[in-house]
């Protein structure tokens, strides 16, 4: 597992691409990962057949780790190494005279004269990455004959941190029947016919007729909404074993609860199974998700932003003329195939505004007790998707012009909905925009995302009245109003710097022209 970068230390197997038995060339994707910020695609290093895959989907691998083995070309899938295929060397090795002996396998060990177990002797291809692992390794038995070593290396690796010494089971190759074992006369004991059976024959009773009335009182009929009967034993407790108690116990069921189904109403293993499923009382049970990858991240930025006092500032904007000016960009030939929306517009008068508010564009540098002001806005856009909330970002988005930052915005959605987004595309975010007026929302209070100091949240775009004029001119029109919100890290902002940089943006969005003086 190759390091995705950013200081992420493992990953999520999404999905094979390849099995074993598949050949493969350099740079061919073989399988994709989850990291806690994207999925990514990662290719094969060297050309040949896959030998065996290591990890199964669904499983959290470790960075360093191996997943993978490629043999080399033409090579035996289940892991015998062909001649060609030998463990590469260094040149040390190369100009020692010693180097023509056999090389043992990795993490074996090196015969020593005598026939008796040497020191373990770490594999070539460990040595040329620098990862060679101490500890005890297993020495070879004292009786062994020198001419036993242990099994060849089963190939190149994916990233090269050496094979590992125990044989790996293999599923078998498809179209390859399976050999039958030697015949034996051996028969298990227990399958003996001269011993009487372990239980008694049942007995055969006579049949008679059925007569057609009851032989006594009948059954009361059971009310409405009333729990079946439940057997309990001389103390008041419902009838199960120990070990049903206990995993009753572990499951957090109440043993009271449940009707048992075994002989006598005794609680059984799949009564409690059922009842942690929510089935034994006819109700669906919960779903359980995994907190892996894009979810869990977003879980620990959020647990990390509430730790951050946060203060947030909102007003209601006059939007009539954005709408318009949308609408006009819509008709023009530059913006042809390009999806305008309010987003582009925000985007853009946040990069003016905050060209007179660069204190905005800031972090806070506990470690050295500073505040970091950005030269660049890396403006980051939220997206919702399914795996869980996404924050990429344009880089220097302050330094593109609104046709640019039009392009930027319809590859990064692109990027979005087709899962490509890279852990670089959602690191280094300055300032974040998220847009809940697509849902129909008014509006939110946002919560920062770390390490930034200041978000920005807009509203959908309603129409309602709205008092234009002045004295005598005052009154009542239709006009599009949207609700900004914009929530601050306090330690950095006030309320002042806050409130300024909003009434900005808003004035770019009642009037556009006026970005002209920005």
């Amino acid at each position: 597992m190759p390091d995705p970068g950013e200081g992420l230390l493992e990953a999520e197997i999404t999905q094979w691409l390849v099995a074993p038995g598949d050949e493969v060339a350099v740079n061919d994707v073989v399988v994709e990962i989850e990291t806690a910020k994207s999925l990514v695609e990662l290719p094969a290093p060297v050309a040949g057949r896959v030998a065996a895959l290591h990890a199964e989907v669904g499983t959290m691998v470790a960075v360093g780790s191996v997943i993978m083995t490629i043999a080399e070309p033409g090579g035996d899938p289940g892991g015998a190494q062909s001649p060609s295929g030998a463990t590469a060397m260094s040149q040390a090795e190369a100009n020692d005279p010693a180097a023509d002996a056999p090389a043992p396998a990795a993490g074996g060990t090196a015969p020593a004269a005598g026939g008796r177990g040497a020191e373990p002797v770490p594999a070539a291809d460990e040595v040329l990455q620098g990862r060679i692992e101490t500890g005890d390794a297993p020495s070879a038995p004292p009786n062994a004959p020198e001419s036993a070593t242990p099994a060849p290396s089963s190939g190149a690796m994916l990233v090269g941190y050496g094979a590992s010494a125990a044989q790996v089971a293999r599923r078998p190759r498809k179209g390859v029947p399976a050999q039958p074992g030697p015949e034996s006369e051996q028969v298990h004991e227990s399958y003996g016919l001269d011993d009487a059976p372990a239980h008694k024959v049942e007995e055969v009773y006579p049949t008679a007729p059925v007569r057609d009335e009851a032989v006594e009182p009948p059954l009361p009929s059971p009310e409405a909404g009333a729990r079946p009967s439940r057997a309990v034993d001389p103390v008041g407790r419902p009838l199960a074993k120990p070990a049903v108690r206990r995993l009753a116990r572990d499951l957090g069921i109440d043993l009271a609860q449940i009707a048992g189904t075994g002989a006598g109403g005794v609680i059984t293993p799949h009564d409690v199974a059922q009842a942690a499923a929510g089935e034994a009382s006819g109700r669906r049970g919960d779903t359980r998700i995994p907190l892996r990858g894009v979810r869990r991240q977003m879980v620990q930025a959020m647990q990390a932003s509430l730790q951050v006092p946060q203060a947030s500032v909102w007003m209601d904007v006059d939007v009539t003329e954005t709408v318009a000016l949308i609408d006009q960009l819509k008709q023009r030939r530059e913006f042809a195939g390009l999806r305008v929306s309010p987003i582009v517009v925000l985007a853009k008068a946040v990069c003016l505004a905050m060209a007179k508010h660069p204190e905005v564009n800031s972090s806070l540098d506990l470690g050295r007790d500073e505040i970091v002001v950005h030269p660049d806005v890396n403006l980051g856009i939220a997206a919702a998707t399914r795996r869980g909330l996404v924050v990429p970002n344009i880089k220097a988005a302050n330094d593109l012009n609104l046709l640019e930052l039009a392009h930027a915005l319809n590859d990064l959605v692109s990027k979005v909905r087709e899962g490509r987004i890279t852990p670089a595309d959602a690191s280094h975010g300055t300032f974040t925009i998220t847009n809940v007026g697509v849902f129909g929302v008014e509006g939110g209070t946002p919560i920062l995302n770390p390490n930034e100091s200041a978000i920005l949240c807009l509203g959908t775009f309603n129409r309602r009245p709205w008092v234009v004029g002045e004295g005598a001119e005052e009154r009542m029109v239709i006009r599009s109003v949207a609700k900004l919100t914009l929530t601050i890290d306090h330690r950095v902002l006030d309320g002042e710097q806050a409130s300024r940089f909003l009434a900005d943006v808003a004035t770019i969005l009642t009037d556009p022209g006026l970005s002209l003086l920005f």
